[in-house]
């Protein structure tokens, strides 16, 4: 059974010998809420009331998570054919048709593919995708936070997988507008990132995209502030930073064209599209790929 249709009991998760122990359901869990957004079973009761909501209040939101998706599918095609033979997905979430050493391997089936993620349910999927239809020698999980980058970059080398001589496609996907606390509590989104961009090798690239207020539609950017309202509330706080916030994460690297622009703008392929959107920034997500030279 595939796993984007339940090859995980969601019973079992909380239950019986092998149960995970720090399931949070007492909240919704972002990472279980955009699998739902994608049409996926990995949830629970809280996570579909949620979005529900949220949906209710905002229908477009599920075509934003799509084209956020279909930005991630064409990112990998496009590094893949560059040469990349390593991605390291981080805040990879719950795995879903279309993941990443999928993507890769139908450019070239030789990528490696090392996913991180810090929710259990996600971690547990990727694990069980990886462990049904991946290769241990070429892909791997690790349970990660992005907000450690040194200790997380020396967990992915120990699992064999990545080479630290060679190039590796890191994507950060629809993650960093996600309140990345540190220990004080401040946000520490850039410290982190930048720090990551210390650890690439040469040649290596950083792929993002991030929800965002600036340049919407007037009427989008009412609904994104509801929607932040109701992420916030649920103890999910989400930013919707600016453009140039958000291409300052690239710091000196050098932007793939056509730059930082909307999803579905970003490399479509075949005939270019809005994925559904009456004008490109009502997707509500900027994405851009760079290369460290």
């Amino acid at each position: 059974m595939p796993i984007d249709q339940g090859i995980i009991s969601m019973q079992s998760l909380t239950s019986g010998p092998n149960a995970l122990k720090n399931v949070d359901l007492s909240q919704p869990s972002v990472a279980r809420v955009y699998d739902y957004y994608l049409g996926g079973s990995s949830n629970w009761a809280v996570d579909r009331e949620f979005a529900d909501r949220v949906l209710e209040a905002f229908p477009l939101f599920r075509d934003i998570a799509v084209a956020n998706r279909s930005f991630h599918h064409r990112v990998v095609h496009d590094l893949a054919r560059r040469g990349i033979r390593q991605f390291l997905d981080v805040g990879a979430g719950i795995p879903r048709e279309g993941s990443t050493h999928r993507m890769a391997d139908e450019v070239v089936p030789d990528c490696r593919v090392v996913y991180v993620d810090n929710e259990p349910v996600a971690v547990a999927h990727a694990e069980i995708l990886v462990d049904e239809e991946g290769d241990p020698d070429r892909h791997a999980v690790v349970n990660g936070d992005l907000r450690e980058p040194d200790r997380l970059w020396r967990d992915v080398y120990a699992t064999g997988i990545i080479d630290p001589e060679q190039p590796v496609a890191l994507l950060m996907i629809a993650v960093l507008h996600v309140h990345q606390p540190g220990k004080d509590g401040s946000d520490i989104w850039e410290q982190s990132v930048a720090r990551y961009r210390e650890l690439l090798p040469q040649g290596s690239y950083l792929a993002l995209s991030h929800l965002t207020g600036d340049g919407v539609p007037p009427e989008i950017k009412a609904k994104l502030g509801q929607l932040k309202k109701m992420y916030d509330d649920s103890g999910n706080k989400v930013i919707c930073r600016r453009r140039d916030q958000i291409c300052a994460l690239l710091g000196n690297f050098e932007p793939l064209d056509p730059g930082m622009v909307w999803a579905p703008e970003w490399r479509p392929w075949g005939t270019p599209t809005r994925d559904g959107f009456a004008t490109s920034n009502a997707s509500a997500i900027w994405a851009g790929v760079a290369r460290k030279q």
